[in-house]
């Protein structure tokens, strides 16, 4: 996987500050977007160990409240294969902090067996996450008043809600 930069100190992308990881590779290629240089996964830099370990760095501090993971597609089959692992460190480094992430991908294309997103890695992708912002941005919806967002059809989703009742749950905090 590679990716397309790395913010350490962004207030856009979810609550307090954050450090932000955005990934090369988007199957979706939104008319309007504003990233459409990563929609190439060969574009930015190869994400290794010596990224994760950067990125691990940069989330201690205590006034830092978490990562976003936007991209691109962070759900995108070969993104997914590895997320996962570093998900997995982040969370296990950092049990307090929030992981949000940003997909074109709605939960309920995510959370379905016989989508072609869905992978082996995918469910626990999702239960390692806080929020996710689902669905694709859509130009004609583009809303520049929405909170995290940037079109008015994607959601806010609290992702241990919605995997406790099966359905998406909008997040508290989106209204």
């Amino acid at each position: 996987m590679n990716y397309a930069t790395i913010k350490n100190c962004d207030i856009a992308n979810g609550t307090g500050v954050r450090v932000s990881l955005f990934v090369s590779g988007c199957p979706h290629r939104c008319p309007g977007c504003f990233n459409s240089e990563a929609w190439d996964f060969g574009y930015g830099s190869p994400f290794t160990e010596e990224t994760e370990n950067h990125l691990l760095n940069l989330l201690s501090p205590d006034y830092v409240n978490g990562l976003s993971l936007l991209g691109g597609e962070p759900f995108a089959p070969a993104n997914q294969q590895c997320l996962l692992p570093f998900l997995r460190r982040v969370r296990e480094t950092y049990p307090r902090k929030t992981i949000w992430c940003y997909s074109g991908y709605t939960w309920e294309a995510l959370t379905d067996p016989a989508h072609g997103v869905h992978t082996s890695a995918t469910d626990e992708m999702l239960a390692l996450l806080d929020i996710l912002v689902d669905g694709p941005f859509v130009e004609e919806l583009y809303d520049i008043s929405l909170l995290f967002r940037g079109s008015s059809n994607q959601r806010i989703l609290d992702v241990p809600a919605s995997l406790e009742k099966g359905m998406p749950v909008l997040w508290e905090g989106c209204e």
